[in-house]
């Protein structure tokens, strides 16, 4: 860690307050980086974490306080200020142009619309060499489309780095890569720090914390509650002080599996683009039971989890509710049948932003009653099953006529798991159900889950987190390139084994087995 003194400082933010409408996101929050520093922003989802980034790259404007980069003070809203005084930032949802090359992404807006064009060979030895200093392994000349999950990350931190930032924000970089990925992004990291990079990780992976991190800032409800040395504390320390009170970690009874609720019988489905279709794949979601479905990204998981949403149907094989074969299936039969979704994104399919929360509340339902009266809307019941669920689930909000964009990606995500649950519902389907969540949103969910099971429930876990696979689920599986591994047991497995089928090894060793 750098020396705490004042020619070490980078970056500066006094009194930051910011309110929107009755509810204060940011509370007079001050706070220093110093070069070649990681400090970690903490807080639970909702903390003013993300409110505080978007107020130092410019997207918001404070109601009070000052910016300094480099000793100056940063011009207020102002994306391009801070982007020319070294401010890099790489979001949680990635900003890219599919359909463009790496290199491309990487120089777009970085020469005026009025230049002859761009100098593509000196972009590109650019490109090359900060690839090559910090470790950023990434073909110039690929399309984004093509790349997996951890090289689009690379190529968001190699725009910012393009574009010379000193100061680096990365706001979930882990949140939807492999473990494996994650060691890679590590290594970036500390090479980058040693070459002078300053960064905030916001993160709600507390041993990543630990390992990355030399500093540690807590906000809860706006304010800093917390700032010292990570090396000071642990992780239980650190979940204790985000949500002010004991963290209480549900634990996770073996289940008692009932009847088979859903099946697929050597289902296939077509590929889809880079993205792989089900290859015969044979699965069996039981009563009373979780199913953990354990996988690299892009392995097929959003196949199955369509398949068992009534998105899309099998070309090949059956699926079966009840040991019934089903013939018609589709979206509005999947809910009919008692499937609720937990989406994978709930911004794209979870929720519609400019809908409030008592809309948001009935979408799958909007139709049935007590929402629905001889085809008029009855707004009355829907305030009130939202109002519920806010209450009931500590959706944090001004009310339900609030409108869902502006809460926090965690209380975005209650309100989902309210939905799901007040339904009583016999199937789940929970595709990374707490991508982002803070521990206590992470542990509320989780006994939510256990809970459904307990009450008879078949819950199918779709995680590319193997702790949360293995602490939660009954029996796993394990995706790759479209293929189902068999059942495991809980317990029977480690990491290591599950990562070898993980990466395709596995099916690989049954087929020579089984010749």
């Amino acid at each position: 860690m750098p020396d705490d003194t004042e020619a070490q400082v980078v970056l500066r933010l006094d009194r930051i307050t910011k309110t929107f409408g009755a509810l204060t996101a940011n509370d007079s929050v001050s706070l220093t980086l110093q070069k070649g520093e990681v400090i970690a922003l903490l807080g639970e989802n909702g903390a003013g974490k993300t409110t505080l980034m978007n107020i130092l790259f410019g997207q918001y404007t404070a109601d009070s306080g000052r910016v300094e980069v480099m000793g100056a003070a940063l011009p207020p809203g102002n994306p391009r200020a801070a982007l020319e005084a070294g401010v890099g930032m790489v979001h949680q949802h990635f900003t890219l142009a599919e359909n463009m090359t790496v290199l491309e992404n990487v120089t777009l807006g970085t020469h005026s619309l009025c230049a002859l064009g761009l100098d593509r060979a000196a972009a590109h030895a650019r490109l090359a060499q900060l690839a090559g200093d910090f470790g950023l392994s990434v073909d110039p000349d690929a399309r984004v489309g093509a790349l997996t999950v951890g090289e689009r990350q690379r190529v968001e931190i190699l725009k910012a780095l393009y574009r010379d930032a000193r100061i680096l924000i990365l706001d979930e970089p882990t949140a939807v890569l492999t473990p494996q990925e994650t060691t890679d992004l590590f290594d970036t990291l500390r090479k980058a720090v040693a070459l002078g990079l300053s960064i905030i990780f916001i993160s709600h992976k507390l041993h990543e914390v630990m390992t990355i991190s030399d500093r540690v800032v807590i906000l809860r409800h706006g304010k800093v509650v917390h700032e010292g040395a990570t090396s000071g504390t642990d992780r239980r320390d650190l979940a204790d002080r985000m949500v002010g009170g004991r963290v209480t970690v549900p634990k996770a009874a073996p289940g008692i599996p009932g009847a088979p609720l859903l099946s697929l019988r050597d289902v296939s489905t077509p590929d889809r683009g880079n993205a792989p279709g089900l290859k015969a794949l044979n699965l069996t979601l039981s009563a009373g039971q979780i199913t953990g479905l354990a996988g690299v990204s892009g392995n097929g998981q959003a196949a199955l989890a369509d398949l068992v949403g009534g998105m899309i149907r099998p070309a090949v094989g059956a699926l079966a509710l009840n040991d019934a074969e089903v013939l018609h299936w589709t979206p509005r039969a999947a809910i009919h049948a008692g499937i609720a979704r937990i989406p994978e994104d709930r911004h794209k399919t979870g929720t519609i932003a400019d809908f409030d929360l008592s809309e948001n509340a009935i979408l799958e339902t909007y139709r049935d009653a007590p929402f629905s009266r001889h085809g008029w809307m009855n707004w009355r019941a829907a305030r009130d099953f939202a109002a519920r669920i806010i209450t009931s689930y500590d959706v944090r909000c001004p009310g339900p006529a609030t409108r869902i964009r502006l809460l926090s990606g965690g209380n975005m995500q209650k309100l989902i798991l309210g939905r799901v649950m007040e339904g009583a519902p016999q199937i789940i389907l929970a595709n990374q159900p707490v991508r982002g969540l803070d521990i206590g949103a992470v542990n509320y969910v989780h006994s939510q889950l256990l809970a459904a099971r307990d009450r008879g429930a078949a819950v199918l876990l779709i995680s590319e987190d193997l702790d949360e696979i293995m602490a939660l689920s009954d029996v796993i599986h394990v995706i790759s390139e479209g293929r189902l591994s068999p059942p495991f047991a809980r317990g029977t497995m480690s990491p290591a084994d599950l990562g070898v089928w993980m990466t395709g090894e596995g099916y690989d060793e049954g087929a020579a087995h089984a010749s």
